[in-house]
């Protein structure tokens, strides 16, 4: 039979977490107390084998003065560190210490170490209570306690047993700091065998550094030793084997006491995180790395960016900044797919690579636009390393499925450094980049422009006009244009799955020569100069306007597309209610979208939103999602009701099982939270199928079709 442990917490939040963790470890936990006679009724009804205790729980009797009146072993759960609070403690003679937090593997260990201890304090009482009979009896004397010494022999085995078995290293030291045992954890780690190591210093067995800077650190147990309270190790601990090998490590030590409670040593047990930590490492590398290229996003670059900047006030160095941007990508993602794209671009990425130094930073900040910051380098070298990625690229032609392209990059390079370079800021090195890489294209392409404080004037005579005067001349002049793709229902018999018409409304910017400019050349450029917010204004009245002229059944749903720009303007939501009303839309064929980043960077904002407008009738979709990592307990702070999953995981599920197995996990967890699931980047027929054996609700992508243009004039648009 499971163990049956009682908690008395008055927290139920941590007393549920506490109850859930004991669970999974394969205890049984009947009931939870609160308060002392909740507690003793518990205990008469359930008759736990162990009780974990709050020193501080509700009522007249705190957690101390209950387990005194306790016939059971208890643990205290504990986060104070007062020495009366503590003094009080050790009077009770309980029977381990947890300091909140802690992990399971500490909690396992502790309870099992106490039932091991009660176990053999009441072998042992009972040996005291035979021996007394045994002063009458002389002949039986020496056969009982032959008997009980061979049962404390036992007990001292399993005892071994159960420390030998424990998944942490586990140590202890007499009261003078010397080692006295190491389990065979602790021996593994260390290096250093029980034997070897027994009468030696802790320190010279266990060396602890700091992790970062690779200095020793004092050990937890010559703390303990000195204060006899509970010390946990420092923050970001090392263990450095005898070997030489380092362990990420943490946990506690506490203090050993005899029945006379005075110290007798201390044990430490201490828990290998390597792989936790080497986890951790590798989630922080890809929130900030592109994936597709495994190149520095643009949010790390700006950091860096920034970071390059401040130095150059107080080192006096010059920095250049070069904004690259592919001149014939759109041919190549056009005519063959974005396949062919993202290869073209993982290519470039390692020609680029090539013709850097070994400290410059290349990044990919969107689409198929590289930025290359260049520390501590001269004007004169920065254009000669401008030149040879220039070169490179240009003397490379990719090939895809028998059709050869030609590619060549313009790039906008900036210098910068000094008190100009701190009073300009990041998004204004970024902006001038940008403008001298659009004045490169305009000048004829595959050229490099240097941007002077005197470009105003070339840009004008130039006709130059940078993103943020293109977008505002597009909304002034009314050359937005909207189109819609098909999401199409990959289990049209399901009763979730019944839109008769499911569409994503979609943007796009119509140039002055009457070109289509997909959205991804824009609207970073609009999100950068705050333009959003005006733009997702224009798409609200212009796609209700459309929607209220069509003859469209009940079920209809159209996706709309909302920025973070919007999610904190104040105004924005009344907006929305004001064109509902204006227009005669039905809220319930409305569903918003917005993008993971945006609703996590403004959850309070998102989840306000989100449920204004849910009280309308509308519906909500979080976009792209997996492509911030973030973690699943945000989503349970978002009532949406479709979780669309990011295209970057979707394309290639089909020849990679790591994506195919990410977009199943997170179908999963969408559909145990009850919302549907959307799969962008459907490209083909096989990813269909695939996403449909896996239970995704909605496809949408080239597989399911294209983007189409309203059936509406530019001129209807408003």
């Amino acid at each position: 039979m499971p163990t049956k442990v009682l908690i008395v917490e008055d927290e139920s939040i941590v007393a549920l977490d506490l109850q859930r963790r004991l669970i999974r470890l394969g205890y049984d936990v009947p009931r939870v107390a609160a308060t002392c006679e909740q507690t003793i009724k518990a205990i008469e009804e359930t008759l736990p084998n162990i009780v974990l205790m709050d020193i501080n729980i509700a009522g007249d009797v705190d957690g101390i003065d209950t387990a005194a009146q306790l016939d059971v072993p208890v643990i205290f759960l504990t986060a104070y560190s007062e020495e009366s609070t503590l003094q009080r403690a050790k009077a009770s003679k309980p029977y381990g210490y947890l300091v909140k937090p802690f992990s399971e593997r500490e909690l396992h260990a502790t309870i099992q170490m106490a039932l091991e201890r009660y176990q053999v304090e009441t072998r042992l009482k009972n040996s005291e209570n035979l021996l007394a009979v045994a002063y009458a009896k002389m002949e039986s004397a020496k056969r009982e306690l032959e008997l009980h010494a061979a049962e404390l022999f036992k007990e001292k085995q399993r005892l071994e047993v159960t420390l030998n078995s424990i998944g942490d290293g586990v140590v202890t030291t007499d009261k003078f700091g010397n080692i006295t045992y190491l389990n065979p954890v602790a021996e593994k780690k260390t290096g250093w065998t029980c034997a070897e190591a027994l009468g030696m210093p802790a320190a010279m067995v266990l060396v602890l550094v700091d992790e970062e800077r690779k200095l020793s650190t004092i050990s937890p147990i010559e703390s303990t030793l000195r204060s006899g309270q509970i010390s946990g190790l420092a923050h970001q601990s090392a263990l450095i084997s005898r070997s030489g090998k380092v362990y990420s490590i943490e946990d506690s030590s506490a203090p050993m006491y005899d029945r006379n409670q005075e110290i007798v040593g201390a044990v430490l047990v201490f828990h290998d995180v390597s792989e936790t930590k080497r986890l951790a490492d590798e989630m922080t590398y890809q929130a900030t790395h592109d994936a597709l290229t495994d190149l520095v996003n643009r949010r790390e670059f700006e950091k860096r960016l920034e970071k390059a900047a401040q130095s150059t006030l107080l080192q006096d160095q010059q920095h250049t900044l070069a904004y690259l941007d592919l001149d014939q990508f759109k041919i190549v993602n056009d005519t063959c797919g974005h396949n062919a794209g993202d290869e073209l671009l993982r290519q470039i990425t390692s020609l680029l690579r090539i013709a850097l130094r070994a400290n410059d930073t290349l990044a990919r900040l969107g689409g198929d636009e590289f930025g290359v910051l260049l520390e501590s380098c001269p004007p004169y070298i920065a254009l000669q390393i401008a030149e040879k990625l220039r070169n490179i690229i240009s003397d490379f032609h990719f090939s895809w499925d028998n059709k050869t392209f030609p590619v060549s990059v313009s790039i906008g390079l900036v210098h910068f450094g000094g008190e100009q370079a701190e009073r300009q800021g990041v998004h204004e090195i970024l902006r001038f980049a940008d403008s001298a890489c659009y004045t490169a294209k305009d000048l004829g392409r595959n050229r490099i422009h240097v941007y002077q404080i005197e470009d105003n004037a070339i840009n004008k005579r130039h006709g130059e006009l940078d993103w943020y005067t293109k977008i505002c001349s597009a909304l002034s002049e009314n050359r937005l244009v909207l189109y819609t793709q098909k999401i199409a229902a990959l289990h049209p018999d399901s009763s979730y799955t019944n839109n008769i018409l499911h569409v994503e409304i979609l943007l796009r910017l119509l140039s002055q020569e009457g070109k289509i400019i997909p959205p991804m050349a824009f609207i970073p450029a609009a999100e950068r100069y705050g333009l959003m917010p005006e733009i997702d204004r224009w798409v609200i009245r212009n796609a209700f306007a459309y929607i209220a002229n069509l003859s469209t059944p009940e079920d209809a749903l159209f996706s709309i597309n909302l920025s973070g720009g919007s999610l904190n303007d104040e105004k924005i939501l009344a907006y929305i209610f004001e064109q509902l009303k204006y227009s005669g839309v039905r809220p319930e064929c409305i569903c918003f979208e917005i993008t993971e980043t945006a609703a996590i960077a403004n959850l309070l904002n998102a989840r306000a939103f989100i449920l204004s407008l849910k009280e309308k009738g509308c519906l909500f979709a979080l976009d792209d999602f997996g492509s911030g990592m973030s973690s699943f307990a945000y989503l349970k702070h978002l009532p949406v009701d479709f979780l669309k999953i990011d295209g970057c995981f979707v394309k290639d599920i089909t020849t990679d099982t790591v994506d195919a197995a990410m977009v199943d996990a997170i179908n999963q967890i969408g559909h145990v939270m009850g919302l549907k699931t959307i799969a962008e980047f459907a490209e083909d027929q096989a990813i269909v199928d695939l996403l449909t054996a896996m239970g995704v609700d909605y496809a949408q992508g080239y597989g399911i079709g294209h983007p189409e243009p309203l059936p509406l004039n530019k001129d209807e648009q408003h």
